[in-house]
């Protein structure tokens, strides 16, 4: 029996919410990332090359690629996973301001 895609069913339900996605990936990174944006309704996914030495589970480091809805990339370079959880809510602060001036929010 296959799992439940909670993060698809978390985008069909979303109104305002900021949804973020993680993929640990091997290959086709900017592909899958898109189609996960797509299919799960997500406003930003992180993706992180598993297939490196350096970088994933059971290390200390990272190297994460940023992409949002709108299809800007971001990536960076090798980078502790502390500084890595920085660039993540940098950009998640950054798409909650510019939503609020989109929907002119003010709270």
């Amino acid at each position: 029996m296959r799992n439940p895609d909670i993060l698809q069913k978390l985008g069909k339900k979303k109104a305002h919410q900021i949804l973020v996605g993680f993929a640990a990936e091997t290959e086709n990174f900017e592909e899958n990332a898109f189609r996960k944006i797509k299919d799960k309704n997500l406003d930003l996914i992180v993706v992180n090359d598993v297939s490196l030495p350096d970088a994933g589970f059971e290390v200390d480091t990272n190297r994460i690629m940023l992409i949002d809805r709108y299809r800007k990339i971001r990536k960076f370079p090798l980078q502790s996973k502390e500084n890595a959880a920085d660039a993540i809510l940098d950009k998640i602060i950054k798409i909650k301001k510019k939503t609020k001036k989109i929907t002119g929010d003010t709270s």
